[in-house]
């Protein structure tokens, strides 16, 4: 679950911006001043929704500028009742993702959230993951799967397949498969590199490993 942390001073505008995030399957976590903010900026926030313009004497602007300081890289969505020019470019050059307007649509505040979550975190989780076929390879666990059922690999069959399916198209010859797989440290005969192939083509039958004649073997 994504925790979002809700930075605004008019507590019935933060219930109401909640409940909706919190029916979207955020955990959200409200503070009404910036000062709360900012103490508790180094727990996990997911991404921040910053008022401008709060009830205390620290701005929106004070807690990106703090959350910057320990954070490059989380989301922040800035709100402002002021729909300025001047404030928006300030937000994006001290770090922001998105400025809103107020007043605002809880919904459309939402949807932009689901956006930026996505783009920031989804997506980078979804780089990890390898397809081929209908076979998908998950690199973080270290599975593969077909139609969602688990294939079992020993670990030099894995590493194998992670091996060719980077490296699509590209003939290895038995030597760097060796030293990729085994280690440059394996003394051995090079022809376990063929039985090695065997046993992913039996085990994963709709990988295509092509053998170069006289080399090696290639991914098609």
């Amino acid at each position: 679950m994504y925790t979002i942390g809700l930075v605004e001073d008019e507590e019935a505008l933060s219930n109401i911006v909640k409940l909706y995030l919190d029916r979207a399957g955020y955990e959200t976590i409200c503070f009404n001043k910036g000062k709360d903010a900012i103490s508790y900026i180094g727990n996990k926030i997911d991404l921040w929704i910053l008022d401008i313009m709060l009830g205390d004497d620290v701005s929106g602007y004070d807690v990106i500028k703090a959350i910057r300081e320990k954070d490059e890289n989380v989301p922040v969505i800035f709100t402002s009742a002021r729909d300025q020019e001047i404030d928006k470019i300030f937000g994006l050059e001290l770090g922001s993702d998105d400025y809103m307007t107020k007043p605002y649509s809880s919904k459309e505040l939402v949807l932009r959230v689901n956006n930026i979550i996505k783009r920031v975190y989804k997506e980078k989780e979804e780089s990890n993951i390898l397809t081929y076929d209908d076979y998908k390879i998950d690199l973080d666990k270290r599975t593969v799967e077909q139609n969602s059922k688990l294939i079992k690999l020993t670990t030099l069959e894995y590493d194998l397949l992670i091996l060719l399916i980077k490296n699509k198209d590209k003939c290895f010859s038995r030597e760097e498969i060796l030293n990729s797989v085994w280690g440059s440290d394996y003394f051995g005969n090079d022809r376990v590199v063929d039985d090695l192939i065997r046993r992913v083509r039996k085990r994963l039958p709709k990988i295509k490993i092509d053998a170069v004649y006289g080399y090696g073997y290639r991914l098609s």
